[in-house]
């Protein structure tokens, strides 16, 4: 078909194909192109999205008494030998009830959340080791039943978190794991290798990890660190040598750490004690009774019925006009022994209550705020790789679309003229071109 005829039947249908002889440039397979690149982009986001939801996503909890959960179990913590000892016989690990770890102490014990234990014999070369191993909730429970154990002049030992020994008995904690050590004969090396065992001890986490944070009250001036005693309850406190009467102290009123320490000062050793109260309303309440209870003592000193009576011995053995009590904030300390009274109120004023803000230490896995900063950078991950992907097909297609049309000798881009067909009518050329089938339309 010409383009006369074409003008001269106005109702044919004017279509690419016709005029061009039936080829047209595939213009359909850039909108094919386009689509596999979205479709492309697509699934490299669907596949990040899957792989960042199976690195966020919280693991099932194995079910009870499942191999995972036997695998989880608390660690033996006497192991079969070390340091050339070798176990003789089956350790007793059936030691959950205190009663059986320690029959004189099971209410301290209980006090300092006394969780399992266990005793084993070795022998090496001839000579034999007794090994207690007491393992309970947390390290502030451990230090406590150390220092309960630990008697006031034992020397200090450098092995685990703090050690004594006593003759042929080395008494060592770690972590919330306490050791009772009894060597027959005890050598030159046995320290090393309690060492030894110490490292292999199992270790807890998170706060169950931190010390008593009370300890930090303490003033570190002349401080006897082999004579300090924690305590969590009223059995651990009279236990360890308290000062005052345990009723006095108030555990049963909402006392919850009590903890006492001897300092050396130039005029005689003077003991200072400190307890932690809930609130400092109950510490000022408490006071005023320690208060109360001292000067009642103190008002006929010697009589036979007079209130000091009660007193334990660490307070009998005192000097009265040294006997002070200060108040800072939640804590309540006490100051004994036979210091001159200067010392012992300069020894007071160095204690105060800061209210500090202790870090825990959270294991990997645990913490929420952990858990939302990973999908936050699963997420950034996720856009970055989608982005990513998007540009580079857009490139790779686009490219390769811009070197076909190259190679077959046309412009790069299609917003070129060349690209689309045109007629290029024009009236006046219309009109002097002779119409060959029939009259000339007009208009």
């Amino acid at each position: 078909m010409d383009r006369r005829t074409l003008l001269a039947n106005p109702r044919v249908t004017v279509t690419l194909p016709s005029i061009l002889g039936g080829y047209v440039y595939p213009e359909y397979r850039s909108v094919f192109m386009r689509w596999i690149s979205m479709l492309a982009s697509s699934a490299a986001l669907f596949l990040s999205l899957l792989s960042a939801a199976a690195q966020t996503a919280p693991a099932k909890a194995p079910a009870p008494n499942s191999p995972a959960q036997k695998a989880a179990a608390p660690a033996a913590l006497l192991p079969d030998s070390f340091a050339g000892w070798v176990r003789t016989a089956p350790p007793r690990t059936a030691l959950t009830d205190p009663a059986q770890a320690d029959p004189a102490h099971t209410e301290a014990l209980k006090e300092y959340n006394f969780s399992d234990g266990m005793t084993a014999n070795y022998q090496r070369n001839g000579e034999t080791l007794v090994l207690r191993a007491l393992r309970f909730h947390d390290a502030s429970g451990a230090y406590g039943a150390y220092s309960l154990y630990r008697q006031n002049g034992w020397p200090k030992a450098e092995i685990g978190s703090g050690a004594t020994s006593n003759h042929n008995r080395v008494l060592f904690w770690v972590g919330n794991v306490v050791v009772d050590a009894n060597f027959s004969p005890i050598g030159p090396r046995s320290a090393s290798e309690l060492r030894q065992l110490a490292s292999h001890l199992p270790v807890p986490e998170g706060n169950r990890a931190i010390d008593p944070p009370i300890l930090s009250d303490l003033p570190r001036d002349s401080l006897d660190g082999q004579t300090t005693h924690y305590a969590l309850g009223p059995a651990g406190y009279a236990g360890s040598g308290g000062v005052l009467p345990p009723e006095l102290v108030g555990f049963d009123r909402g006392a919850e750490e009590a903890v006492t320490a001897t300092y050396s000062l130039r005029s005689g050793p003077a003991t200072l004690t400190i307890v932690n109260y809930p609130t400092p309303q109950l510490a000022a309440a408490q006071e005023s009774k320690i208060r109360a209870f001292l000067k009642a003592g103190n008002s006929n000193p010697g009589s036979p019925t007079a209130a000091n009576a009660a007193w334990p011995k660490p307070l009998q053995d005192s000097n009265p006009a040294s006997l002070e009590v200060r108040r800072s904030g939640p804590l309540v300390a006490l100051v004994s022994g036979k210091a001159i009274p200067e010392e012992s109120h300069k020894l007071l004023g160095k204690f105060h209550f800061d209210a500090d803000i202790t870090t825990i230490p959270v294991p990997p896995g645990e913490s929420d705020v952990s858990k939302t900063a990973r999908l936050l950078m699963s997420i950034a991950v996720i856009v970055i790789i989608g982005s990513s992907a998007a540009i580079l097909l857009g490139l790779f297609l686009g490219g390769g679309r811009a070197l076909y049309r190259l190679a077959r000798g046309k412009p790069a881009s299609s917003v070129y003229e060349e690209e689309f067909i045109h007629l290029d009518l024009r009236e006046d050329w219309v009109e002097s071109t002779p119409a060959v089938d029939g009259p000339h339309p007009k208009g």
